[in-house]
């Protein structure tokens, strides 16, 4: 996005859009003409069909119904979105689909149909010639689904290997093609590098680009945008928008981000408990919204409740509780490498400044690699950056080391953005909150446990969930646990890095809701790393926006959002989805 002004970016986006409208008009002569199938799709041009299917899990305590008798078309060039809360069926449907279920799976019914072709009764070897050249799909988690020990160039090559579409050369070269198109900086260099090199938000790129390879007839994209900043969010929905459109191919969009939904989806499916609740052109859905539940998921996202309020101006008195002060880092690359990226080096971090003060919520926002957890690993000490000082409570953190280090920990945490990642998954819920207080040898164990179940009801969960595995929670009652782990040792600062981007809609809501009340409570203040503005705009009170390293803009949010000074965040601001149906408005 760098390399493109915002006349070109526009052109690109109207297109898009155009795209889009052309398939409508399509969609409703087609529908006039074809005999509709149950969900309201014509089945003259369907392209995938699920007819009543029921799938179930094997578990120590008994089967769990995972889906119950769902059915859904999908036609050729249609968006569809499947939305619903964690746990109701989404990524089991699009694992049915690819063939990619559990070991502990049962299908008790129904069938899958893709071009004419039964899938769930079809071999393994019918299913490898589908998935990956006529089925792309885009898994939700990159930590998980991108192999550590080969280059990130390879990985995206294998499906154009397997399915003899390319000598090797022409696919290494193709590859970097596709993480360009894929929103991918400095491509040449990416393809080369491995995953834990690059960001969350660089990783779901990369598996973006594997998927769209073979160019597939069907993309299956579960949660594509999570781990993205608007404006590629916007890039990769586009590209996705505009292949559906030229091929006629579809996309079957998996997503809790019902502003992502509303914006893209010529139709909304909604997932609960297994069941299909509702479903229809996105439109109308948004206007009339018929089931609670579907009520409840609209009212709870922030981009789509009609959210105008921001947080009251607070008058700011005596020193900062953490001050950055011309903060630099740059990471060599592998092998001395040398790119345009700057001579063997990658610089992260270029003369960052900021200020936050006790009881206040600072928001840094930008893309996927313009440094924001750089900022926060050496704001906390996780990181030494090359120059510049880091002052913590009145002292100069970046001067401390040893067991005066350690001590000074206790007074800032950080709450990941993955919080199945971030708990191990062998303890129970009691031991991981009473961690920092063993490590730290605070209390005796009777004062420990009591500090555990006061820390769980602090986070609104039952004081029995301490005996619970973080497998048996849901993903907002994991982040609950993570977030009570961080104030175990009562600190002043907490870092947020995308804390509730891996979370449904609902849910998010509630975490948001206990932030901050928390804060209220313990006059804690948040370093709040985030891509999602909408929710940005609810909880900060101050924004600070990075690009490539350098805060190109920075103030009080309500400033920030109405009145924006940068032509990049403008830019950001402009990539927030917006329902289709607000558009002429």
């Amino acid at each position: 996005m760098h390399g493109e002004s915002a006349v070109a970016a526009t052109d690109r986006i109207g297109a898009a859009r155009a795209a889009t409208l052309e398939f409508d008009r399509r969609s409703t002569e087609a529908d006039s003409a074809a005999q509709p199938g149950p969900d309201g799709a014509g089945i003259s041009d369907a392209l995938l069909e699920i007819r009543d299917l029921w799938v179930g899990y094997r578990s120590p305590s008994g089967p769990i119904a995972a889906l119950s008798g769902v059915s859904l078309t999908i036609r050729r060039g249609e968006v569809v979105a499947l939305v619903g809360e964690s746990g109701s069926g989404k990524s089991t449907l699009a694992q049915a689909v690819i063939g990619l279920l559990g070991h502990n799976a049962e299908v008790g019914g129904g069938a899958i149909t893709f071009d004419g072709r039964v899938l769930d009764t079809g071999s393994e070897r019918i299913m490898r010639e589908i998935r990956g050249a006529r089925i792309g799909f885009v898994p939700q988690d990159p930590g998980l689904s991108l192999n550590p020990v080969r280059r990130i160039g390879d990985q995206v090559a294998e499906a154009l290997l397997v399915h003899r579409r390319i000598n090797p050369r022409g696919a290494r070269r193709r590859a970097v093609e596709l993480l360009a198109e894929a929103g991918l900086d400095h491509p040449d260099l990416r393809a080369g590098q491995y995953s834990h090199e690059l960001s969350g938000g660089q990783r779901q790129r990369v598996l973006i680009a594997a998927a769209l390879a073979c160019a597939p007839d069907l993309i299956i994209a579960d949660e594509p945008t999570s781990a993205l900043d608007a404006t590629v969010a916007r890039r990769v929905m586009d590209r996705l928008t505009e292949r559906t459109a030229a091929r006629g191919a579809a996309v079957l969009l998996i997503t809790h981000d019902l502003a992502v939904a509303a914006e893209r989806a010529h139709r909304l499916v909604v997932l609960s408990g297994g069941e299909i609740v509702e479903s229809g052109p996105t439109a109308r859905i948004l206007a009339e919204p018929a089931h609670p539940y579907t009520r409840r998921l609209l009212a709870a996202a922030p981009s789509l409740n009609g959210f105008t309020e921001y947080r009251p101006a607070r008058a700011v008195a005596g020193a900062p509780l953490l001050a950055l002060n011309g903060i630099h880092k740059r990471f060599p690359l592998r092998d001395g490498a040398s790119t345009a990226a700057g001579g063997g080096a990658i610089t992260a971090v270029d003369g960052v400044d900021l200020t936050l003060h006790p009881g206040e919520t600072l928001a840094l926002v930008g893309e996927s690699g313009s440094g924001k957890s750089t900022t926060a690993r050496i704001a906390l000490r996780l990181t030494d950056a090359d120059r510049g000082t880091v002052v913590f409570e009145g002292g100069d953190l970046t001067k401390v080391r040893g067991e005066r280090l350690r001590a000074l920990r206790r007074r800032f945490q950080v709450v990941y953005q993955n919080p199945y990642a971030a708990l191990d998954p062998r303890w129970r819920v009691g031991a991981i909150v009473e961690e920092p207080l063993r490590a730290y040898g605070v209390g005796e164990r009777a004062e420990r446990r009591a500090r555990v179940r006061e820390l769980l009801e602090q986070v609104a969960l039952p004081a029995d969930f301490a005996a619970r595995r973080p497998a048996e929670l849901s993903g907002g009652q994991r982040q609950r646990v993570a977030i009570a782990r961080a104030l175990a040792l009562r600190p002043a600062l907490l870092v947020l890095d995308e804390p509730v981007s891996a979370l449904d809609a609902s849910v998010q809501a509630q975490i948001l809701d206990l932030l901050e009340r928390l804060q209220r409570e313990l006059a804690l203040s948040y370093l709040f790393i985030s891509h999602d503005l909408a929710v940005v705009r609810r909880i900060a009170d101050r924004v600070a926006v990075l690009r490539a390293g350098r805060i190109v803009e920075s103030g009080r949010t309500a400033d920030i959002f109405e009145c924006p000074a940068h032509e990049y965040t403008r830019e950001l601001l402009a990539a927030i989805p917006v329902p289709a149906a607000a558009k002429g408005s």
